[in-house]
Formats: C-alpha cells, structure tokens, sequence
C-alpha cells in the first residue's frame, strides 16, 4: 500500500464540513426512520402478546447506535450515481440493511457459541438469563438459542420488509432487488462454510486451508459487508453496470480486508475495544486466514498445541497468550497484515480511479480507512 493509503489522514474529522454534515445528517435521519419502522413493528406484535415485547427489545437494542459502516456505504454509492442529498430510498435502504446486519449477528453468536456482543450479553444469553430470572420450567441454554433463532428470523422478515417499502426502485427486477436478494444468500452459503471449515478443517490438506478462510471471509463477511452495500445504493440511484463494477473494484477487497482485520482482533484484540473477551475467536474454534498462516507456518510443536486448543471453550488468558506466541512467531500475524495492506492497497487504487465526486471520494475513503485501520 502507498504512503498516502497507508497515513490514517482521512477519517471523518478530516472530512470536509460539508461532507460530514451530510453524513451526520443521513446517519441522523436513519436513526429517525429505523426508530419509526421499529414503533410500528412494535405496535403490531402487541397486539399478538405482551409476551413478545422481549424480542422487539432484542432487536431494537442491537440495531441502536453502531457504526452504521453499510448503510452509509449505501448512502455514498447512492450519492456517487446522482442520487438526491439524504434521498428517501438511501435512508430506506440503511434501514433495511441495519436489520440484516442484526439479524445475522444474533444468528451469528449463537452459531459461534459468543456470549458477549459489543460489550453486554448475546441475543441467546439474554433470553437465557430471562428463563433464569423468571424460573421458567424445562431447559435454560434451549429456551435461549431458541428465543434467539426467532428473533433473528423476525429481524431478518423486518429487513426484507423494509427494502420492499423503498417502492418501485427495489421492485423484483431491478438491479438494486437482485443485489439485494443475492446479499442474503451469498450470506448464509457463507455461514454454511464457516462451520464447515470448523469440522472438516482438520483433515483439509494444510496448502488449501488459506483459500478455504479466504473464500469464507468474501461471502460470508465482505460481500455484504462493503459490495453489495454500496452497489444497492448505487442501483437504487439508477448507476450502469460498469459504475457497479467500478463500486465492486473498490468495495470487494476492502471487505476482504475489514474482515481480516476482524479476524487479527479476534485473536489479539483488546477487550475494551472489541466488546468481546480476549482470543474468543480461538475458544470459537475460527479457522480463519490467521489461524491458517499459522498452522502452515508453525513449528510442529506450535502447530500442534494450536490444533489441540482450537474451539475449546475453557481457554484460560495464559492458554491464549500462548497462542498468540504460537501465531506470532510464526510469521502468520505479519502474513496477515500483509495481505491487509494489499487488498487495501488495491481497493484505494480502485477508489482512485472512480470518477466520482470529491465529496463522495472522500466519504467512501474515509469508510474504508477506519474499516481497516481499527485499533487492537
């Protein structure tokens, strides 16, 4: 990556006045109209129980506040086809994507056995202490993942809900419901291949395990994470085919690298700022591009007790600073900052190229900086 990608020189504050009033202000109006949309949805399901007034909160509480990464990747793809300032249908769509985002995190703890979710319990761990405090009958941990995996489905329901409501811009047919629509299954395929990679990893020969996390990483995080965000903005604001294409150049390997950078945080991460407990991602038993690098690298010993360790959950903080020596020493860490550096090296070539206004240009660099610069 360049010297001029690589200086953390144009985040947000360092945005133009203009440029960040317009970001606040959409960031505003979505919380506005995702606040509306979740009043009614409220209203509505009171009136089937006061009993499901728990999994309205669930949901309301893990869409508030966030960084609101997609839907202002929406907002600036939208801006950058000549959509309208703060258009109703880019706010529509942040609407819509902040529920995606929620349902797949609630599915997303209960699949990885996370307890904690940006600092406070998981969807599944709440209804559990719910059943505990309660003293309902029959099984604690059932009642929770089962509450959750309802949730997230009435979360995702609520999503789909929403980008219908954008009008005849997301109709079926149009490029922005075909984005849409491949997002939430490019999604599940890749949910599907994460916890497959946990079991059959194993016995993968280790000269394919990197493209086995790699292929992960593009479709289960980054291509709804960043490409297909922006690229439902700009259909939605009416962009060609090759504008989209120019949008993927940019947006695809920024994901790739948002999500690696995820993955670094996961192992070496600090707690306070990741809202998760230290090394959770190895308790997980996450066989991302890290842990990879690191079983192809490691010594026979250290790829050994990294093998033996991965996805047990009564990893204690020495068993896992042990295991960031393991990962470290061998050359995995540095491995995997390298190829941050690159795909975020080309995603800002990409962004170079885009004959985009400087406003747009701006916001979508700013996004991608703070995306995969985040401090451990």
């Amino acid at each position: 990556m360049s010297a001029d990608h690589a200086r953390p020189q144009q985040h947000e504050e360092d945005l133009g006045d203009q440029t960040q009033q317009e970001q606040s202000a959409y960031r505003d109006e979505l919380a506005v109209q995702l606040d509306s949309f979740l009043a009614v949805q409220s209203e509505a399901m009171s009136g089937v129980s006061r009993d499901v007034a728990p999994l309205m909160d669930a949901i309301t509480g893990l869409v508030t506040g966030g960084k609101r990464l997609r839907a202002l990747l929406c907002y600036w793809g939208w801006r950058g086809a000549g959509g309208s300032r703060l258009g109703r249908e880019a706010v529509q769509a942040g609407v819509a994507l902040e529920l995606f985002q929620g349902a797949a995190l609630i599915h997303d703890d209960i699949i990885d056995r996370s307890d904690i979710r940006r600092g406070g319990p998981s969807v599944h761990r709440r209804f559990g202490q719910l059943h505990r405090d309660r003293g309902w009958a029959l099984d604690e941990e059932r009642f929770g993942q089962a509450a959750a995996i309802l949730t997230g489905d009435l979360c995702l329901s609520f999503s789909e809900e929403a980008f219908t409501a954008i009008g005849p811009a997301a109709a079926s047919g149009t490029a922005a419901r075909r984005i849409f629509n491949t997002m939430r299954a490019e999604v599940m395929a890749g949910q599907y291949l994460d916890i497959l990679e946990e079991v059959a990893g194993p016995s993968r020969p280790r000269g394919e395990a990197v493209a086995a996390a790699a292929n992960v990483i593009r479709y289960k995080s980054a291509k709804y994470s960043t490409e297909h965000p922006l690229g439902i903005g700009g259909a939605l604001a009416g962009a060609d085919a090759t504008l989209l294409a120019a949008y993927s150049r940019f947006s695809l390997p920024l994901g790739e690298a948002f999500q690696l950078r995820d993955d670094v945080l996961g192992v070496f991460g600090d707690p306070q700022t990741t809202g998760k407990p230290a090394g959770d991602d190895l308790r997980e038993g996450k066989r991302t591009v890290l842990v990879a690098f690191a079983l192809e690298r490691a010594t026979a010993q250290g790829g050994a007790l990294l093998e033996r360790s991965l996805g047990r959950q009564d990893l204690g903080d020495d068993d896992v600073e042990r295991l960031r020596g393991v990962i470290s020493e061998s050359g995995a860490l540095a491995a995997t900052e390298d190829l941050i550096e690159g795909l975020s090296g080309r995603a800002f070539d990409a962004l170079d190229d885009l004959h985009l206004p400087v406003d747009v240009r701006a916001a979508l660099r700013s996004l991608g900086l703070s995306a995969v610069q985040r401090a451990a």
